[in-house]
């Protein structure tokens, strides 16, 4: 049956794919393991130069729920996750990276987590391990966050956000080359509200020496441009909401 013709999901899970042969599978094994079984989720393969578009392919022909996009050519994980944003078909627009996981009742306990808040954009606590699984340490977030704290420093998870698009509409990231989900985060919070934290250890961020947040002078000129180009501010304000997120990010990177 095609998308179209299915029933429309609760929630459409966002995965842009760029070379990610060696660990999609266990990234779509946790959706598919999710104790919330009304999903969708958009696999959208960037130009990838090894065989990730046709582990796609075959990942799909065993799961209804997976919708393929993609293109020859790599674009940036802008490109790929709005694409799946305009194609989404859930209330619920999440996002998780071809090399992370989530674990089990991750969507289940955030969505009776936003339903008994009242949350229309929430995110949780993760955490971040190595390779081959080895725990490094726990990012743990706040009760909730406004775009003034936000700027602050980047509290909300790309893998454990979720916002609501019968109150949002879909709102797709800035076509920046990294940070494009800090600046998400900042246009959604730029209509008013907060987002909600459960402080809740839900999901399992992969670190790797070739991630784009592997370099850190290069993150925090990413940051800036955000800051610039994206969040409008003034030299003298970015310069400060900088030296505030680098210590920040430092604090909660630190073993608990």
């Amino acid at each position: 049956m095609s998308a179209a013709l299915r029933p429309l999901p609760r929630v459409s899970v966002v995965t842009p794919v760029w070379n990610a042969e060696a660990t999609l599978a266990a990234t779509v094994a946790s959706v598919r393991a999710q104790t919330m079984s009304d999903w969708e989720m958009l696999l959208v393969d960037d130009g990838s130069s090894d065989r990730s578009a046709a582990l796609t392919r075959t990942l799909a022909a065993e799961e209804p729920r997976l919708r393929l996009l993609g293109w020859p050519e790599n674009r940036g994980a802008a490109a790929a996750r709005n694409a799946a944003i305009a194609a989404a078909r859930g209330r619920y627009v999440a996002f998780l990276d071809a090399d992370d996981l989530w674990h089990p009742e991750k969507l289940a306990a955030q969505l009776e987590h936003m339903a008994r808040t009242g949350a229309v954009f929430a995110f949780c606590s993760y955490r971040r391990v190595d390779a081959v699984g080895r725990v490094l340490g726990e990012v743990r977030v706040p009760a909730s966050v406004d775009r003034v704290r936000l700027l602050h420093g980047n509290v909300i998870g790309c893998l454990t956000a979720i916002y609501d698009v019968a109150h949002f509409g879909r709102v797709e990231m800035p076509n920046l080359r990294r940070r494009q989900d800090y600046g998400l985060w900042l246009r959604l919070l730029a209509r008013g509200g907060e987002a909600h934290g459960l402080d809740r250890v839900l999901a399992d961020y992969r670190v790797g020496a070739g991630s784009l947040s592997a370099n850190k002078v290069t993150a925090l000129a990413a940051t800036w441009e955000l800051y610039r180009r994206e969040a409008g501010l003034s030299p003298l304000q970015a310069g400060w909401c900088l030296a505030r997120n680098a210590t920040g990010a430092l604090r909660r990177r630190l073993p608990r």
